[in-house]
């Protein structure tokens, strides 16, 4: 059960933050935000606030923010139809009835001569309580359609993610994975806050309590001046010397209090790789501090990038086989391993996962951010966008190949694991 709530907690908080940079940029360029949703498929929870729906789905597949625009919006109001308006305080259509009209009893009843609900936001009409006289009714920006009793507020032109100009489009996709790496560079300045970070001091750190420096009587925050009279400027120098010399006695000069002392160490020997090394029994030291935390996160980021990169260049150049991917199954398998070292190495694994997620999301690939990305590298090189319909249908066959690798990828997480 514990590690089904860690996959799901891990989980979650990457795709929400994922879904949280789109939805926060696509807020800032004024874009209406229908729905901010996690998961994919049947809904198990939903909540409405201001203008969007805040959903929770059954599928732990992923999640969406969907903007107005992005999907055909709303039904078209054409000439002859008879809807039912309700009206503000300012005489302006609030709510536009299309049918079940007979639930509002105060609504007017107009039959339409011309609509527009994006651009003009007007409704003309005859009402059949003003002697068929034709009528223009102005349409609040903010008014819903109201259809089999669920509303559905317009989008005016310039609330449609289309109309936003280029860098604000960019910013909105690109928000998504760039949040991503933000999570990770949060969750690693934890741990380092709260872990320390390393230090290459000559300065002995946690002394286990089965080693030889334990027995020898180092003690935790001893400061290494020498070994075997050679001079020690840093913690690499220990590192380096003690490693060297197995089932070897190593007079070790250490300040303790203020006070030198001379204390002789034999380290054990350990085969690690086919190589003899030697080893005593103490950690390197560690300093707790913000500016080292920063730097940790930074130097963490830098690193995972760097490694998840190297994979996907494996896997582009056939170094890496499509078997070795992990999907949802593979990945919570290997959550649960992690959960048994500790919280700490768990949050650094969904650090690992986000950064992960990130840079996937950013490969140009259709149907993935980068892949829309790449249709506005492709604008702001022709001056103009790519037809709305051929960039569609890319899309849409780019989602079908990701979908069928999803499903090859968890098959061979499912034979790996249970079969």
């Amino acid at each position: 059960m514990s590690t089904v709530i860690a996959f799901i907690v891990i989980f979650g908080a990457l795709v929400f933050f994922h879904e949280l940079g789109h939805f926060i940029f696509a807020k800032r360029a004024g874009i209406l935000c229908r729905e901010f949703a996690i998961g994919m498929g049947p809904k198990v929870f939903t909540h409405k606030k201001g203008e969007t729906t805040y959903t929770i789905r059954l599928l732990p597949i992923g999640g969406f923010v969907r903007m107005a625009g992005e999907d055909p919006e709303m039904v078209e109001i054409k000439p002859g139809y008879r809807i039912g308006l309700l009206l503000d305080k300012e005489d302006k259509v609030d709510k536009i009835i299309l049918n079940n009209k007979e639930k509002y009893p105060n609504c007017r009843i107009v039959e339409v001569e011309y609509a527009d609900i994006e651009q003009e936001l007007v409704i003309k009409g005859f009402p059949e309580d003003e002697n068929e006289n034709l009528r223009t009714f102005s349409i609040n920006p903010k008014a819903v359609i109201i259809e089999n009793g669920v509303e559905s507020q317009i989008a005016p032109i310039d609330r449609q993610f289309g109309s936003k100009t280029l860098p604000q489009r960019f910013m909105a996709i690109f928000a998504g994975p760039m949040m991503n790496f933000v999570l990770a560079f949060v969750v690693f300045i934890i741990i380092a806050l709260f872990q320390g970070v390393q230090s290459n001091e000559p300065k002995l750190g946690v002394i286990t309590p089965d080693g030889a420096a334990n027995a020898a009587g180092l003690k935790k925050g001893d400061i290494v001046q020498s070994i075997n009279g050679a001079e020690i400027s840093n913690w690499s120098d220990v590192v380096e010397i003690i490693r060297k010399n197995p089932n070897e006695k190593l007079n070790f000069s250490v300040v303790r209090d203020s006070k030198e002392k001379e204390i002789p160490v034999t380290p054990l020997e350990k085969t690690v790789d086919g190589k003899k090394m030697g080893i005593i029994g103490v950690y390197s030291p560690v300093e707790k501090s913000p500016i080292q935390a920063v730097k940790s996160g930074f130097t963490e980021i830098y690193f995972w990038t760097k490694q998840i990169f190297v994979m996907v260049g494996k896997l582009v150049t056939g170094q890496f086989s499509i078997d070795a991917l992990s999907g949802p199954v593979g990945i919570y398998n290997s959550t649960a391993e992690v959960a048994k070292s500790g919280v700490y190495y768990l949050m650094k694994w969904a650090g690992i996962l986000s950064i992960n997620l990130g840079i996937m999301n950013l490969l140009p690939i259709p149907a993935l951010d980068g892949g829309r990305l790449m249709f506005f590298a492709v604008e702001a090189v022709r001056g103009k966008p790519i037809d709305r319909q051929k960039e569609g249908m890319v899309h849409f066959i780019g989602f079908a190949l990701l979908m069928l690798l999803m499903l090859v990828v968890t098959w061979n997480d499912i034979q790996r694991f249970f079969l």
